[in-house]
């Protein structure tokens, strides 16, 4: 199982997943910090919150669909959410929707699978990101979230239009004070980087992929929840997902099971779980491993029936 090959491949793996997590924690922190300097608080609270909180949540799921992420990239902007204090039931279904829908997926379901897949897969995800956003909000877990601190943070919101000087010199205190920012909250969240990418190469270079077929590709009752399970521990984004989930169907495995696995895998994989472990508190933890578990299961029984 320990072969040369393996292990370095595991190192690949790792280094490329590293490289990844890093370049757009970074930059995501970075412009989403950017953003807070030009958009004051208080803009940003009265662009995302809406007069009732379903539409807030069709709002955030939408915000979701929108970016091109996978699932551990989706948190320096719900960090950027919370400490906007947007409502927090349109970040809880940006947080559902961002991994699991976007154009990069649609894109791909339409091309391995067609329209009626894709339709269906788009509807339901979408539904189901608001809903749990809503009932989220409604069982208060908004208490559950950490207070997640960025070191060298001051006490007073730098804006751009509370700053002094010229052009030039405004825009540079900007720019300065966004990139503190990124990289304070990189230093804080780095050691979770560091384990997710660890975890997500061990699964990749020595979990066997016929092992899962195996375990998943019966289209019996229990292979639906099954494949979700299985999928919760990959380190796997949907878009690479998705080819190889089109070969397990032409091989026999049951639509229902699949999409349960691509669910339960790019919503709630482990390196995503240990990321979301420094901001919620283990209340809120497990309702999210329960909500994607029941996504990805609801969704796999509704296309054993319909397809």
């Amino acid at each position: 199982m320990f072969q040369t090959a393996n292990l370095l491949n595991t190192g690949k793996v790792f280094v490329t997943i590293m490289g990844e997590l890093v370049i757009l924690f970074i930059g995501i922190s970075f412009l989403i910090a950017l953003i807070q300097r030009y958009i004051s608080t208080e803009k940003i609270k009265t662009i995302l919150s809406a007069p009732r909180k379903g539409l807030n949540s069709i709002l955030g799921a939408a915000l979701g669909a929108v970016t091109p992420f996978c699932s551990c990239s989706t948190i320096p902007i719900l960090v950027g959410l919370f400490k906007s204090e947007a409502p927090f039931c349109g970040a809880i279904s940006f947080l559902m929707s961002s991994p699991i829908l976007n154009p990069a997926i649609i894109a791909l379901f339409l091309t391995f699978f067609g329209l009626k897949v894709t339709l269906i897969y788009a509807t339901f995800t979408f539904i189901f990101a608001i809903i749990i956003g809503i009932f989220l909000d409604k069982l208060g877990m908004e208490k559950e979230v950490k207070n997640v601190t960025i070191r060298g943070e001051k006490q007073e919101e730098i804006t751009y239009d509370k700053l002094q000087g010229s052009f030039m010199e405004k825009n540079k205190m900007v720019i300065k004070s966004a990139l503190t920012d990124a990289v304070g909250l990189f230093i804080q969240v780095f050691p979770y980087l560091l384990i997710g990418a660890g975890i997500g190469a061990f699964i990749h270079g020595f979990v066997p992929g016929n092992l899962i077929a195996k375990l998943a590709g019966k289209s019996s009752f229990y292979s639906v929840p099954v494949a979700a399970i299985i999928g919760i521990p990959m380190y796997i984004r949907a878009e690479t997902m998705i080819p190889i989930a089109q070969v397990l169907v032409s091989k026999g495995m049951s639509y229902g099971t699949v999409m349960a696995l691509i669910i339960g895998g790019a919503g709630a994989s482990i390196p995503e779980l240990v990321l979301l472990n420094s901001i919620f508190k283990k209340k809120m933890m497990y309702v999210f491993v329960i909500s994607i578990f029941a996504v990805a299961v609801i969704t796999g029984y509704v296309f054993n029936i319909v397809m």
